[in-house]
């Protein structure tokens, strides 16, 4: 059974940086394509990055790109999120989500993941 397990999360003033994790059970990170979502109450879930390490094919969402970097830790089979530069905006429950088999993902399309985890929040204040 696939578990993914996020934590991290938490408050953070804006400017400030916060690592958030993925810890997978069931499932071996480094091969199929995994991603990072976010989602505010009342607002669609919405793609931050996907990442295909059979290609090394990283897409940062515009929102996001220089300021967050998604990588694993092979040892530890965890997944993480940096995220600098913090932003009210980014105020949001972050998943984290990846197929359980070979083939495209975007983070256009969440349909494309097969396994989330339970989230984690992160709150940015101004």
């Amino acid at each position: 059974q696939v578990r993914l397990v996020e934590s991290g999360g938490g408050p953070v003033q804006a400017g400030g940086s916060l690592r958030i994790s993925c810890a997978a059970s069931g499932y071996t990170f480094g091969v199929l394509c995994v991603g990072w979502f976010r989602q505010v109450p009342g607002k669609e879930r919405e793609g931050v990055v996907d990442w295909y390490p059979g290609t090394g094919r990283i897409n940062y969402a515009d929102s996001v790109k220089g300021r967050f970097t998604i990588s694993q830790d092979d040892a530890k089979n965890t997944l993480y999120l940096q995220m600098n530069s913090l932003k009210p905006e980014d105020t949001a429950m972050y998943y984290c989500a990846a197929r359980s088999s070979p083939g495209y993902c975007s983070i256009g399309g969440p349909d494309r993941f097969d396994y989330w985890g339970q989230g984690t929040q992160v709150t940015v204040s101004s």
